[in-house]
């Protein structure tokens, strides 16, 4: 426990100092177009020194779908999405990093301009339709870290002009599957037309048929990527498809086509909403997944997790494992120690001593 709180208490300084430095490069990042400065980000983190991920065995450590999470706290999908900077993000203290989404053939997504900061909401629109290098080239980029310490999931997609969607999925997960702690399914992105029928019962009983078959049995478990604008027959037609085919998880949610008030100047822009002002529509989202599955299969839970509180809320809920992205943008890449950190404080303040007691304890009075 010495050698633990030792680096605890050398993490707190680095985030700190991090903290502070990401402060002053912000405006000048804010300056550039997002997408520009977006990619000014991954070459930073592509040269510097990678960080050590963290270990198991602390007092954040989860277990989800036969896999053992250092701490609950991952990057989304969306931000690698080639698969370029894993351990870099694994080196920031998240406990697992999400690459993608990929798909089989290469694509530059949709026109430029098409993602907007919405600084005064803290939030992010984009409408980036799955640009990626493709499978082959992620293939090789990933194929290259194996051995590596460190939880990496790879979401799927499939190419906007493709004759057989569900094809792409299968082929996708049969290559990928081999270098992938989990397979993450992507059908709720809004930005690429007539993906999110996918989510539809028939559509999706088939997709997920064809992707476990691909996969194997002896492949890495399966998530399922769902949006948070499901009515509620989706959401209890998803629920019993993730239960009957023995899902890993479901991760709730994916960007947001409604539009809450916001303020930003970007507001009208079209594409998928992000960042703090999705926090409502998701935790309740969670919730009611967590209510169609009866608590009998893992959620992760994403959208508007900007604090340890609302990583903490998310847990409470229901979710066993939390993801963001938007938030790094604002609060720079020390929030995912500052968040873990401020989980542990969570923990002990309510009574917990595991994250796995913590899971869908809202209702507990006990620990009210």
């Amino acid at each position: 426990m010495r050698g633990y709180h030792a680096r605890r208490h050398g993490a707190c300084a680095a985030i700190d100092s991090g903290t502070m430095f990401y402060r002053m490069i912000r405006p000048a990042l804010f300056s550039l177009d997002a997408e520009r400065a977006h990619g000014l980000a991954l070459t930073m983190l592509k040269l510097m020194p990678a960080g050590s991920p963290p270990q198991p065995g602390g007092p954040l450590q989860v277990q989800v779908a036969e896999l053992t999470f250092p701490n609950p706290l991952g990057m989304a999908a969306g931000f690698d999405k080639d698969g370029e900077v894993p351990d870099a993000l694994l080196g920031l203290g998240f406990g697992f990093a999400e690459v993608g989404s990929i798909t089989p053939l290469a694509q530059a997504g949709n026109p430029k301009p098409r993602l907007f900061r919405l600084a005064e909401d803290q939030a992010v629109i984009n409408r980036m339709g799955f640009n990626n290098g493709g499978g082959a080239a992620a293939e090789a980029r990933l194929q290259a870290r194996m051995g590596r310490p460190g939880i990496v999931g790879i979401n799927i997609g499939a190419n906007k002009d493709s004759p057989d969607r569900i094809a792409d999925y299968a082929a996708m997960a049969r290559v990928m599957a081999p270098l992938a702690s989990y397979l993450a399914v992507n059908v709720s992105s809004p930005n690429t037309p007539g993906l999110r029928a996918l989510q539809d019962k028939a559509a999706l009983t088939a997709l997920l048929e064809s992707v476990l078959t691909a996969r194997g049995e002896a492949g890495p478990p399966v998530f399922l990527k769902v949006a948070p604008d499901l009515e509620s027959a989706d959401i209890d037609d998803i629920a019993q498809i993730g239960l009957d085919m023995q899902l890993g998880g479901l991760i709730v949610s994916n960007t947001t086509i409604s539009r809450p008030r916001l303020h930003s100047p970007h507001a009208g822009e079209a594409g998928g909403l992000s960042g703090a002002p999705l926090r409502d529509l998701a935790q309740q989202r969670l919730r009611d997944f967590r209510k169609a599955t009866g608590g009998a299969l893992p959620l992760i839970g994403v959208g508007g997790i900007v604090s340890a509180e609302d990583a903490w809320a998310r847990i409470r809920a229901g979710a066993s494992l939390v993801q963001l992205y938007s938030a790094m943008v604002y609060e720079g890449p020390g929030i995912a120690r500052r968040i873990t950190r401020g989980l542990e404080e969570l923990m002990r303040r309510d009574g917990f001593s595991t994250i796995a007691e913590a899971v869908g304890s809202e209702q507990d009075v006990s620990h009210a």
